[in-house]
């Protein structure tokens, strides 16, 4: 088993994160029609901060592990750093995926992008 493999079968058995965030300030779903895949990301910003990420969805073992890596690595990170955060950055922190699940693997990104771009900014 290669390293990705076990990194993906961790997240996906024992994700980090799952459930709803009930005082999240930003919420996006992406869904991904050509195999199903549908994925919430909801956020909470206090200030120019992260403060909390929650996932919800369905799908397969990369989509949703994918999903919880992403809320570790972005929680309690400053927003302008996340919203820097590349496709690129998500997959390595994956350990690589190969070309053909490269949707499932960056469908939490892109709801992520959406929940912090509903965000209203700071006054």
């Amino acid at each position: 088993m290669t390293g990705y493999e076990e990194i993906i079968l961790d997240h996906w058995r024992h994700p980090r994160n799952k459930g709803r965030l009930p005082d999240a300030t930003g919420s996006a779903v992406e869904a991904n029609p050509l195999c199903g895949d549908v994925v919430r990301i909801e956020v909470k910003v206090e200030g120019e901060v992260l403060a909390a990420a929650r996932f919800t969805g369905e799908g397969c073992a990369i989509s949703l592990a994918s999903a919880s890596i992403l809320t570790e690595l972005v929680e309690g990170k400053p927003v302008a750093e996340v919203e820097k955060l590349t496709d690129e950055d998500l997959l390595a922190a994956l350990g690589g995926v190969v070309k053909t699940r490269l949707s499932c693997a960056l469908l939490p990104l892109r709801a992520l992008r959406k929940a912090l771009a509903a965000h209203p900014p700071p006054r």
